[in-house]
Formats: structure tokens, sequence, C-alpha cells
């Protein structure tokens, strides 16, 4: 089978790499398990150094988790707490984004905007509100790379602002790219917006790269791509290449020394994970960090990028396409859907590429694509043709 996706937007280096593979039998061989509360295993330190050596600038600490649910929860509950140890304790209120995926836990489902979450679980956290999304067919449909209307979305947070009030918003969290929701390219100049705006308040700003970390744009993370730095950034997917469960969050310095304010002996942040930095997912992770470094591919996205959007968007004017999104290794081809049966057509995709050798993914009436950064242009092409081959057979 030729994936088409990582897996589940993960195995951002390939399958079963011989490093990953030999680091997690050493780990396990002569330790399997340390807790990471009051201590830590030396290589978890480790590897949070080299996270840090590729992280956006100013970005110097990282937390464990095993997911990116937990990653957003930790993030969501970091910025709490961070302005009450500031002395701001009304700073609750937190604002997502229609159409944001943040994983399945109840903070995440509060501040996303999928409506299928919200309509089965009900509500949630109170105290949120949540942005537009950015979606705009009207104006960029097939736009190559990063649309150019939309940018004007991001005031929107300046209308919550004033009906809250400043004092009342602890967080803004968005995905740089919004992923599972079907590939949504922010703007131009959409998130440094969002960033102006956040700073001027006193507003953390989180991103979510569960998705867009480790080289899925051709950068290490999207914020470098952007050139927009967040105060908090969610990773996991990536980091340990979808082998062990893993996930770290990314802060400032400011935001961890503010947690360090307190005596030696007491806990400083009210939170944790049994197996955060578990070691043997920390050698997984080690390992994962060497290949990437090895072959280049937390760069290599962004020499395949040209390639691949050429690829993808020959698939305009095929049967039932009506846009397509790309930036990085990243795309979306958009289905008309069939009336009075939503997702349908997407799904006939998914399970007729299957039945050809190409694991693809959908949501709603989308085609979603994110293959490994190992792919070739060879593969590229077989991929495209599979999927070309597919709209044509379907109803």
């Amino acid at each position: 089978v030729l994936d088409g996706t990582a897996g589940l937007w993960c195995v951002n280096a390939g399958h079963c790499r011989p490093k990953i593979t030999e680091a997690i039998q050493h780990q396990a061989a002569e330790l399997d398990y340390a807790p990471a509360f009051q201590m830590g295993h030396p290589i978890v330190f480790e590897l949070a150094n080299r996270l840090v050596d590729i992280a956006p600038k100013g970005m110097d600490h990282v937390f464990f988790t095993n997911s990116g649910s937990e990653s957003v929860e930790t993030a969501l509950k970091m910025a709490i707490a961070y302005h009450r140890v500031r002395g701001e304790g009304s700073r609750t209120r937190l604002i997502g984004r229609e159409r944001g995926y943040h994983g399945v836990n109840f903070g995440g489902i509060s501040v996303g905007g999928i409506v299928s979450n919200r309509k089965m679980f009900g509500t949630l956290l109170g105290g949120v509100d949540h942005l537009p999304h950015t979606h705009l067919p009207e104006k960029n449909a097939f736009s190559k790379g990063v649309p150019e209307h939309g940018a004007e979305l991001a005031n929107d947070l300046e209308r919550l602002v004033a009906l809250h009030d400043a004092s009342t918003i602890a967080a803004v969290i968005v995905e740089p790219v919004a992923g599972s929701t079907g590939v949504i390219l922010p703007p131009k100049g959409y998130l440094q917006k969002l960033r102006e705006i956040c700073t001027k308040h006193g507003i953390l700003l989180i991103f979510d790269e569960v998705i867009t970390g480790f080289g899925r744009l051709g950068t290490p993370f999207a914020a470098d791509y952007f050139g927009v730095t967040p105060d908090i950034m969610t990773t996991a997917k990536g980091v340990s290449n979808g082998v062990i469960p893993m996930g770290a969050v990314f802060v400032r310095k400011e935001i961890h020394d503010a947690f360090m304010t307190g005596p030696e002996h007491m806990i400083e942040f009210f939170h944790g994970y049994t197996y955060s930095g578990n070691p043997i997912a920390s050698a997984a992770a080690l390992g994962t960090l060497d290949t990437y470094k090895e072959e280049g591919l937390l760069t290599r996205g962004e020499e395949l990028a040209p390639y691949w959007e050429d690829a993808l968007h020959s698939l305009k004017g095929e049967p039932h396409v009506i846009d397509i999104r790309n930036i990085g290794l990243i795309g979306a081809i958009e289905l008309a859907p069939i009336a009075g049966s939503p997702t349908k057509r997407a799904f006939s995709a998914f399970v007729k590429a299957f039945e050809r050798g190409a694991l693809i993914r959908t949501t709603g009436d989308i085609i979603a694509l994110s293959p490994p950064l190992i792919i070739t242009k060879g593969q590229i092409n077989e991929l495209i043709d599979h999927v070309r081959d597919v709209l044509r057979s379907i109803d």
C-alpha cells in the first residue's frame, strides 16, 4: 500500500525505520520506565534539549505528554495557570476557531469547532468563544499555497476582546494549518494579525502544531514557515514518527519562569501524566530526530513542494473536484457532495483508493493527503494517478 497520509499525519520519516527501532530496543533492554515527577531520566533531558535546538527561537522549555489531545489539554491549563500565578486570575476565557480540531478531550473539544464533536458531547467547558474559520472558497478556490484573501478575519478577535474584555481572556488557540477539517490554510497576513492582537492585549497565542510540526511544511514547524512565534506550541505525531505515543508542549522562557518562583520543594504546575517522558518513547523520539537530521527531512518538504503542488493541481477539472488546496507536503481535494448524502462520495473514494493500493484520508467530502517526507517524485505521480483514477470511477 502506498501511504498517502503518513499513517494518520504522523509517520513523517516513513515506516519501520532502523534507527528508531534500534533506539527502542536498546532502551527497553536498559530501563523500560522511570517516573517524571520530582525527577527525570537523563534521556528525557537529552530529548528536551534536542527539541529546543529545532524549535522556534525563544521557545526553550518542553513539557512532555503522550498525545496531541494531551498536549492541547496541557497548553490550555498552562495558559490559565500562567495568568493566575502572575496575579491575573480573571483571565480564564479561551478562544478557539470554527472548524478547528484540537483533539478529543474535553478541553480540546470545547475550544475546537468540529460540529459533530460539539453536538455529540454538548456543553463542555464554560467561558469559551470562537473566531471564524478562514475557508473562503468563493475567493480562494484553487489557490496555490497560502491564499490571498481573508487576513481581515483575524480582526474578529478585537470584537471578542470588546465583548468579554481582555482581562478575562487567557489564550487564543489555532492550528496554523487546520488539517483534520480538510486542510484549511491561513490567508496571507492572518497569523501575523492574530499575533499582533494577542500581544496588544496580553493574551497568550497557542499554535496547535500536532499535524504541522516536524517538517510537514518544509520547515521544522509552521511557526517557522509563517514567521510567527506563538507563546505555547503543542506537538505530537511526528515527534516519535507515530511509533510510540508521545507529545511535547513548547513554551517561551517567560512562561516557564513564571511557575518557578515558589519554594524548591513545592510542585510548580499541578499537572502531569504517568507516562510523560517515558524512556522508551523518548528513545523513539531521539531515533526519529536522528533520522530527520541525517536525511534532511525537516526541510525536504520545501524541496518537493513545487512538484507536489503541480501534481495536486493537475486534478483540477477531474470529476467532482470543486477546490484544491496545498502547502508544503500537505494537500486537499474537495469534492462536490452528493445531495442528501454528505461524505458518501469521499468515503467511496477512500474505499476505492485502498482497493487500488493507496491509503488516503477523507474528512467530510474532502480528500486530505500528507505523505511521508521520504516520498519520491515517482511516488507522488503514482499517488496522484491513483486519486485521478478513483475520481473518474466514483459517482
